[in-house]
């Protein structure tokens, strides 16, 4: 008889001991009985008979993890403070019935051309294991990621290209496809089962030679792996939101650092932190010899008529134009002016926007929807208004200014599938939209040429936000959005701001910017410093209150360890979960995983890197 210790996959429980018969390789995946269920386990190790009765494994699959995606997990479970089950259930496994691998054959490259920097910045990337490829909206990082993948191709090898979900649009996959052919393979949350199967398919008999896909990709069973790119590195969706709550770009470089392969980062808006820590090629200029020019209007999120000029005229010109607005649907928050009630989810403590279109209110941290109400649910006034510009109420508002402009809403609210996505870019690409008004969609994946109008709204709401990333999320989001414009023609971007002397000290230099902002940070706020935040939620908020008390004690009797604040989360109710979070602060993340084993708390997620703070 033979004894494993195994990972329950997706549990979080710690490894547990079962028998076998036979003797099983380490990375099989099995079936074990828990709790009168089956669940999915992986053998990690053998062990000798423990002095406890076991389990017998009630049987063993075609599926595997290799070394690599154990050790990755085992990092994943000791940094970001999960189980090693939890880690390993979002890797795709092996198939040990998988056909040979096909031969990767070589792609010429004879429909890209690099320019003398792009040949420069292609040695950069070459010579260095992890690299940041800094490099201006439009000068040309997708070029160089592909002509990188050709050589790992012609060296029999495979590349893996990440991106934020919102970034995998029609146009890059063309791009992509169009160079490379049907070697290259999507994977994404809006396929269904079956085209993912498709696509596990090809990953398993090694047809599949580039995948591109979000953070998620980067745990599919890609055999021969020679790269990894991971472009808008600074993006915030590389940061898992539940646990286990990882950021995939620091797992790609982890996994690069594994396999010995090269990991290529890519921005025109680098993270601080990556800017910092590794070694970068700044690529300056676009393709187009045009020019933005940025007009800053002193107003807080108002549709004013200096916009709507501006919007009219821009029309009339027979361009296209872009408006940001930070909010989804109509408006943000529903108020009583007689007595001053704030709509708020029932099992939140968040207001609920409107939505128009299915005249409802809904929360859009836990989904509760409710029919917007006719009075005022405490004192039954019919004095309700409505706070906060939405992208509904904008559209309605712009599409009244002449019945020939044709405006068109880009955000989840509207683009809930692939298919549709694809028919409101096309219907762009074709002329067939004059104003798109969408929210953080707008900043990604899109590369029209005759966008002559910008108007980013609400960006100071992103620059008081109480975060210490707030100036650099807010001027890279100005910066991304900005950069949709002007890429064939002169360009204006009008920004709605009080805070002009800020952004125009950075606009044209974001390298100054972080070089700036790594002053203010030192010593305070990462890179320079290492955080981790505790939270803690329960439905009953004495209980998730005296937990969070009970750590403070403890932590409190710790070295190197700064607790920078803890009490009620700034949104205390979520879920119907009242929230309590601690914030810690160290000079090594070392000694926070440290402090953070010590608690032992089942109400307790850890966050380290955390990049929200609600």
């Amino acid at each position: 008889m033979f004894f494993y210790q195994i990972a329950l996959l997706g549990s979080p429980l710690e490894l547990l001991t079962y028998h076998s018969q036979s003797v099983l390789i380490i990375g099989s995946e099995v079936e074990v009985a828990l709790s009168r269920r089956m669940i999915s386990g992986v053998v990690i190790e053998s062990v000798e008979k423990p002095g406890f009765a076991t389990h017998m494994i009630s049987a063993v699959s075609s599926f595997m993890y290799s070394d690599t995606q154990i050790q990755s997990a085992k990092f994943m479970a000791e940094y970001y403070g999960c189980s090693l089950g939890e880690a390993l259930n979002l890797y795709v496994p092996f198939s040990t019935e998988s056909e040979p691998l096909k031969v990767v054959s070589a792609y010429p490259s004879i429909n890209i051309t690099l320019s003398e920097t792009q040949h420069k910045a292609l040695d950069f990337i070459r010579s260095h294991p992890v690299s940041l490829l800094f490099g201006d909206t439009g000068a040309g990082k997708s070029e160089i990621y592909m002509r990188r993948m050709d050589e790992i191709l012609m060296e029999g090898k495979r590349a893996l290209l990440l991106l934020p979900e919102i970034s995998l649009t029609p146009q890059m996959e063309s791009r992509f496809k169009a160079h490379f052919g049907d070697a290259v393979v999507l994977w994404h949350s809006k396929m269904t089962p079956k085209q993912k199967k498709g696509t596990l398919e090809k990953i398993y008999n090694g047809s599949a030679h580039i995948v591109v896909g979000p953070r998620s990709a980067l745990f599919l069973p890609i055999r021969d792996l020679g790269l990894i790119v991971v472009d808008e590195e600074h993006d915030e969706s590389y940061k898992s939101s539940s646990r286990p709550r990882y950021n995939a770009r620091d797992m790609a470089v982890y996994t690069g650092r594994l396999l010995k392969i090269p990991v290529v980062l890519g921005s025109a808006t680098p993270s601080l932190g990556s800017y910092a820590k590794y070694p970068f090629f700044r690529l300056r200029g676009g393709y187009f010899e045009s020019k933005r020019t940025f007009v800053f209007e002193p107003s807080l999120e108002a549709l004013t008529p200096s916009i709507d000029r501006a919007v009219m005229e821009n029309y009339k010109k027979g361009h296209q134009g872009i408006v940001f607005i930070p909010t989804r649907a109509n408006f943000k928050y529903t108020v009583c002016d007689a007595c001053g009630y704030h709509i708020e989810c029932p099992f939140c403590s968040v207001g609920m926007s409107q939505h128009k279109n299915s005249r409802a209110l809904k929360c859009h941290y836990c989904n509760y929807t409710e029919i917007v109400p006719k009075v005022c649910p405490k004192c039954q006034s019919g004095a309700l208004r409505t706070s906060r510009l939405g992208t509904a109420e904008a559209v309605e508002h712009f599409s009244a200014l002449s019945e020939q402009l044709r405006v068109q809403q880009f955000d989840r609210d509207i683009i809930t599938t692939q298919n549709k996505l694809i028919k409101v870019l096309g219907a762009f690409n074709n002329r067939e939209i004059d104003l798109l008004v969408g929210t953080q969609m707008l900043s990604k994946g899109h590369d029209y040429h005759d966008i002559t109008l910008a108007i980013v709204m609400g960006i100071d709401n992103l620059l008081s936000q109480s975060d210490y990333r707030a100036r650099e999320k807010a001027l890279s989001l100005l910066v991304q959005i900005a950069g949709r414009s002007g890429r064939k023609q002169n360009a204006t971007v009008i920004v709605q701001s009080f805070n002009e002397s800020f952004f125009r000290a950075y606009l044209d230099d974001y390298e100054k910017f972080l070089m700036d902002e790594l002053k203010i940070r030192q010593g305070r706020y990462p890179p320079t410093k290492k955080l981790a935040r505790l939270l803690y939620a329960h439905k009953n908020g004495i209980k998730a209150k005296s937990a969070m008390e009970e750590a403070v004690g403890e932590i409190e009797r710790m070295g190197n360890i700064q607790i920078v604040g803890f009490g009620a989360s700034p949104i205390e109710k979520i879920a119907d979960k009242y929230r309590f979070q601690i914030l810690l602060r160290s000079d090594k993340s070392t000694d926070l995983i440290r402090a953070v084993k010590h608690i032992k708390s089942p109400l307790c997620e850890i966050d380290m890197d955390p990049i929200e703070f609600t």
